[in-house]
């Protein structure tokens, strides 16, 4: 008989260990013999480094070393592409590697034997710089005589994607009602608890090996082998315990460095560990942010509500370097349709380089900006229609096997209806004789101070990686005992970053091997001793691990059955293939499986004050099957916390290339005193038809809607449409026109 573990509501495995702090963060690691590490950070948004003179820094008492470009033996990195010097200035063996494109550029490394000491060296270190002109609007990098940021290329748009499909002019036409507007959307800042850090030395193999905290450990030793120039079997990386991610740990920030200094002092037969921890102020300067947008969108309808065009320019700020805004882009261009059918629709899509800090992963990746823009557009044709938005919404879903604007249709297991009806069920509206009406309570136009709304909006995103990526994932299973199963171990590289993701991989391996969890013994995240499991991004990673650790379980078990004992086996799940855009019309095969979600913010907006407080939100996410439910309504919970952040509270400021939002008492994040007063997490399980025990990836799904849902409700409240946030106090006062 089945344990039937997979939908209960199980505590996490780590659970004991962080409460008590026995867990073992990056920076917990420590030995009497070890050094400590310092990086230097530019400081400059855009110059030439003409020298470095570390000379002052070297003869300091207790350094041990410094390294610079010259020290890098290839330097460069990037996760798309590898457009970025591991550290600039003179020596590199890249080309422009001298060329400094942001404040977060790293410049030298030092290490030495104490923390006091490497911060002495670090500022013993004294650097000619060329100033250059400084790009940070995305409109200006863009004109004919804008300075190249990268001056091996001949502009600072890269990644054009388009979708044209259908007649533009005909939709026109066929339109009743036509909404045109523009929208910007912000940076943001990750903010998760654990600052970067690591802990570096060589192994009894003699293999390099760092202790961080990343989302790939098997791509985190693929990039670290490429600028070490080293074969990556010589690169051991290791994940212990990981305070969040959100994507900001996708990309590289101490992980090479650590390494090339482990390395470096090898060969002059220094074999001591090197421990490196940011401040607040290096983490918040040191990794990627949330891609700033700007969109433009035209949307038209019929008087019956049926959509008839879409036209939309979307414009990305990427920050100096690539890493994910290519990505980020396509999937914006993709979902700024929103799961709707519009049968005319033309989309122009750019990334721009510029000198503000890079841009990147973040819970969405790129959906939320999109999402924005189109469910505003929505709201405000409902609005000129004189519809319900929910009803308008209901009659342009995409339905089974319905071309979407890419020209193929949505994987099967299409739920966006049922999401959408349940969360208005849930919200007060009524389906009377098949059309969809909320009785709104709206107390706009009254003299109150305190103004009170609702906003409706909906969403999808992709589950898995997109547009040809390779996709897989590997797991193994070993079965041991004599007559009955009395030790199953899981390897698996898969990254937990605070998720709960390694709690649901035991889960899932006990439910199929029909064990107790106590029997399961999890090896994780170790490139030594798993295969590459991919990323823990795109929501990807229960869809994914869930597939590969069944495979692997059931294929176990069945040598356990033919009298193999133990029974060892291996699986690698790779999910249905999917395709790069067209160059000219956009057609593809995006994505293999999606989540959606729906919500409703009901907000009560101070009129004297400006200040907006989230009353209560109902949000309902379809996640195919909730392995471990608890785990699920904590991940919509949280989202909707870091949503309620990015749309009301967080507004990271850079001014000229440099951060004036480098702490938390500067760049302001939602205490207990900021959330929402009250969340509904409704759990829908439609289940998908490839995932596993028909589980959808979900976590960043509840993010997606909160921002056009906050905004929709203030405008029911106060009657005034704003088209950019953070909705701070000062901007709510001045769309009220109380202030300047």
């Amino acid at each position: 008989m089945k344990s039937h573990l997979i939908g209960q509501s199980i505590i996490r495995r780590d659970t004991y260990a962080k409460v008590t702090g026995a867990a073992k963060y990056p920076g917990d690691f420590y030995d009497s013999d070890q050094l400590i590490m310092k990086i230097l950070f530019s400081d400059k948004p855009h110059a030439i480094v003409k020298d470095i003179d570390i000379s002052r820094a070297e003869k300091l008492n207790g350094v041990v070393a410094v390294l610079t470009a010259k020290d890098v033996p290839c330097n460069e990195y990037g996760l798309i592409n590898p457009d970025q010097p591991v550290l600039c200035g003179p020596g590199s063996n890249k080309k422009y590697g001298d060329h400094v494109r942001c404040v977060s550029d790293q410049i030298a490394v030092v290490i030495a034997e104490t923390e006091t000491i490497a911060d002495k060296a670090r500022a013993l270190i004294n650097i000619e710089y060329e100033d250059l002109p400084v790009i940070t609007d995305i409109e200006e990098a863009t004109k004919d005589d804008s300075v190249i940021i990268h001056p091996d290329n001949c502009s600072n748009i890269f990644s054009p994607f388009h979708i044209k499909n259908g007649d533009i002019k005909s939709g026109i036409h066929a339109s009743d009602f036509i909404i045109e507007d523009s929208y910007e959307t912000p940076a943001q800042e990750h903010a998760y608890l654990q600052p970067e850090a690591g802990y570096g030395y060589i192994d009894d193999e003699e293999r390099i090996t760092v202790i961080v905290a990343g989302q790939w450990a098997h791509e985190d030793r693929e990039q670290i082998a490429h600028a070490l120039n080293i074969p990556e079997e010589k690169i051991r990386v290791i994940y212990p315990a990981i305070g969040g991610a959100f994507g900001g740990r996708e990309d590289m920030s101490i992980q090479i460095v650590l390494a090339l200094a482990v390395m470096k002092l090898h060969e002059r037969n220094i074999n001591r560990p090197i421990r490196i921890i940011w401040s607040r102020k290096e983490s918040i300067i040191g990794h990627h942010k949330r891609h700033p947008y700007k969109l433009k969108l035209k949307l038209g309808a019929n008087k019956d509500g049926k959509l008839t065009f879409l036209e939309a320019d979307i414009t990305a700020d990427s920050g100096p370097y690539i890493y994910t805004s290519n990505k980020v882009l396509a999937n914006a261009t993709l979902m700024i349709v929103g799961p709707y059918h519009i049968p005319n629709v033309l989309v122009e899509a750019r990334a721009v380089y510029t000198n503000n800090l890079p841009n990147g992963a973040f819970r969405g990746f790129g959906a939320p900006q999109a999402c924005f823009a189109i469910e505003m557009q929505l709201n405000k044709m409902a609005e000129a229609i004189g519809m319900d938005p929910v009803e308008l919404r209901l009659r342009n879903t995409l339905k089974e096997c319905q071309p979407s604007s890419v020209r193929s249709p949505l994987p099967k297991g299409i739920s966006i209806d049922k999401v959408i009806e349940r969360c208005a069920e849930e919200s007060g509206w009524k389906n009377n004789h098949g059309t969809w009406k909320h009785l709104n309570k709206t107390n706009r136009g009254q003299k109150n101070r305190k103004l009170r709304g609702i906003g409706f909006a909906s969403g999808y995103k992709n589950v898995g990686f997109s547009y040809g990526a390779p996709e897989s994932c590997w797991a193994a299973v070993e079965l041991h005992g004599t007559k009955n199963i009395e030790k199953l171990i899981l390897s698996h590289a898969g990254a937990d970053v605070g998720q709960g993701a390694h709690s649901a991989f035991i889960q899932i391996a006990a439910d199929i091997a029909n064990v107790p969890l106590d029997k399961v013994e999890l090896i994780a995240s170790d490139t030594s001793l798993t295969g590459n499991s991919g990323s823990a991004s795109a929501s990807r990673l229960t869809f994914m691990a869930g597939n590969a650790i069944i495979g692997a379980t059931n294929r176990a078990i069945g040598k356990w059955n033919s009298g193999e004992k133990p029974a060892k086996s291996t699986f690698v799940y790779k999910p249905p293939k999917t395709t790069p855009f067209d160059p000219e019309t956009g057609a593809c095969t995006p994505n293999f499986s999606y989540g959606y979600v729906a919500e409703t913010v009901e907000v009560e907006v101070d009129t004297e004050t400006g200040k907006v407080k989230i009353i209560n939100v109902i949000c309902a996410n379809d996640v195919g099957k909730a392995i471990n439910p608890i785990q699920v309504k904590g991940q919509i919970e949280g989202a909707i916390v870091q949503a309620s952040g990015y749309t009301l509270l967080e507004n990271f400021i850079q001014e000229n290339g440099f951060v004036k939002t480098d702490s938390l008492g500067t760049y302001l994040v939602p205490t207990i005193m900021d959330i929402p007063e009250k969340t509904d997490s409704i759990i829908i399980e439609e289940a998908d038809p490839i995932g596993p025990a028909g589980a959808r990836g979900m976590a960043e799904m509840p993010f997606i809607p909160f921002a056009p849902a906050v905004l929709s409700a203030v405008h029911d409240a106060t009657g005034i449409w704003f088209n950019s946030f953070p909705l701070t106090e000062e901007v709510v006062l001045q769309g009220l026109g109380l202030i300047k």
